[in-house]
């Protein structure tokens, strides 16, 4: 069953000493497919995203893949206790990143869910950053 939900995403970034957080509220699907959970939303201007629509597929275990669509298209994996390799595309070019997750927590109830992550992401060349993404729904 798909649902309308309502979505706010918090996000906190440490890299080199410096912290940035972001909170977000946007309108979203939540469903189920082939016994994963799935959550997806429109990126909007206030992520640098706009026109991308993000998926995020939750499963197997805590194994987390968030898909940004659209021209600037990339994947994450993101899973605790595990090192993913993956292509991340931005308006300026393509890049390789490992992607540590560290921490995993996911709820899901009849009328709304919530997800937290957080994980590391190494650029190469020693420049890595420390990320933090919770999002929170609630049927619309």
């Amino acid at each position: 069953m798909k649902q309308d939900v309502q979505i706010i995403i918090r996000s906190a970034q440490v890299m080199d000493g410096e912290s940035d957080e972001m909170e977000l509220t946007t309108l979203g699907r939540f469903y189920e497919k082939d016994g994963l959970h799935y959550l997806s939303y429109d990126e909007s201007e206030a992520t640098g995203f706009e026109g991308h629509n993000t998926v995020l597929k939750m499963g197997p275990g805590r194994k987390v893949t968030m898909t940004r669509f659209g021209k600037a298209h990339s994947q994450l994996v993101i899973e605790p206790d595990e090192c993913n390799t993956c292509n991340y595309n931005t308006e300026f070019g393509s890049m390789m990143l490992d992607v540590r997750g560290r921490q995993h927590e996911l709820t899901i109830a009849e009328t709304g869910g919530r997800l937290f992550m957080a994980y590391t992401i190494d650029l190469g060349g020693g420049i890595s950053s420390y990320n933090e993404i919770e999002l929170n729904w609630t049927e619309k």
